[in-house]
Parts: C-alpha cells; sequence; structure tokens
C-alpha cells in the first residue's frame, strides 16, 4: 500500500466518523421525520411556570433559572412521536381552560398557591389514567399530558448545571468507588 491510498483509505474512514457523529447529534429523530410542534414564547414561560411549580426555588434555584420550559419544547419536539406532541400541545390548551374555568384567570396570572393546587389535580387525575390503564392493558393508552410535562421537568432540571451542581453533589472527576458512604442527614443526592 503506498501512501496516496492509506490516506484516502483515512479520509473514508474519518469522514464516516464524522457524518455518523453530525446524525447523533442532530437530535433523536432524522430531519425529514421531525414534524413538531410550534411553540410560541408564551408556550414556553407557561412552561417554565408549570415547572417551578413542580421544583420551585427554595435554598436553591427552582426549574425556571434551569430554562426547563425551553427544554421540553426541544424534547418535545425532537423525541416524541406524534401522537405525543398533540397530547402535550393539548395538554396546555387544557391548563389553561382549566385555569380560566376555576379561577376566571389565565395560568400566568394565577397565585402560586393556586398554581399548586391546579397542577395538584391534574397530577391525581394522570396516575387515575395510569391505574385504569394497568387494569386494562388492551385498553389504548395514551400518555397523560402532565407526567409527560412532570418527567420532563424532572430531566430537564437534574440535568441541566444548576440541578447538577446545586441540587445534587457533582463531582466532575469522581474519585474511587466507596459503596458504603456515610449519610449525614440533610445530605443531598450524588449527581
Amino acid at each position: 500500500m503506498d501512501r496516496r491510498e492509506a490516506i484516502q483509505r483515512v479520509t473514508v474512514l474519518l469522514g464516516g466518523t464524522i457524518l455518523g457523529a453530525n446524525a447523533f447529534l442532530t437530535g433523536c429523530k432524522p430531519a425529514d421525520e421531525k414534524t413538531g410542534e410550534t411553540f410560541t414564547d408564551k408556550d414556553i414561560a407557561m412552561l417554565d411556570e408549570i415547572a417551578e411549580t413542580i421544583i420551585p426555588a427554595t435554598n436553591t434555584p427552582g426549574a425556571k433559572a434551569a430554562k426547563v420550559g425551553a427544554f421540553m419544547t426541544v424534547m418535545v419536539n425532537d423525541c416524541y412521536e406524534e401522537k405525543d406532541q398533540k397530547e402535550f400541545k393539548q395538554g396546555l390548551n387544557k391548563i389553561r381552560e382549566a385555569s380560566d374555568k376555576k379561577y376566571d384567570k389565565s395560568f400566568m396570572e394565577i397565585s402560586s398557591q393556586q398554581r399548586l393546587e391546579l397542577l395538584t389535580g391534574l397530577d391525581a387525575e394522570q396516575k387515575q389514567a395510569a391505574e385504569k390503564q394497568k387494569q386494562d392493558p388492551k385498553d389504548d393508552y395514551q400518555k397523560h399530558y402532565f407526567r409527560m410535562m412532570k418527567e420532563l421537568t424532572l430531566l430537564g432540571y437534574f440535568t441541566s448545571e444548576i440541578g447538577q451542581t446545586q441540587a445534587l453533589r457533582y463531582e466532575p472527576v469522581p474519585g474511587r468507588y466507596e459503596g458504603c458512604v456515610p449519610y449525614k442527614k440533610g445530605d443531598r443526592a450524588w449527581a
């Protein structure tokens, strides 16, 4: 094998690696399969408030500081099936309608206590739907929109820099494995 042939083979190998990495980094679905719901800035702000109600700011920043609303829209558009995308988007409208009906105000105008009350009711509703599906597995189960919102809130928050470094204990280069570490009351979980 001469030098020119070796360089050509290495180029093919590297090109394949780069193309594969690019496809991996573009998201969960190929570009031609992405349909995606459109989310407005108001939708993202509302998702931030929903997430903040689920993980409020305490002695650590809440979900809104981690920009979980924007994270949710990316995950829904890039990784969810079309039926789940529609359910998620319709869920935002259902929350708006429920707030208008119960409090005569939009979700963004009600107090944090009223938001908690409204979302607690939705959480109970999604748990009942999941229990019903367990009892009748033949039933075509559609994942409840609020369950998707909760899951994405937790995923977005605890994988964010804020969640990793301020809510959890994070060591970028961990030491050796210790199977039994003494627990002190109030210690944070490990990231």
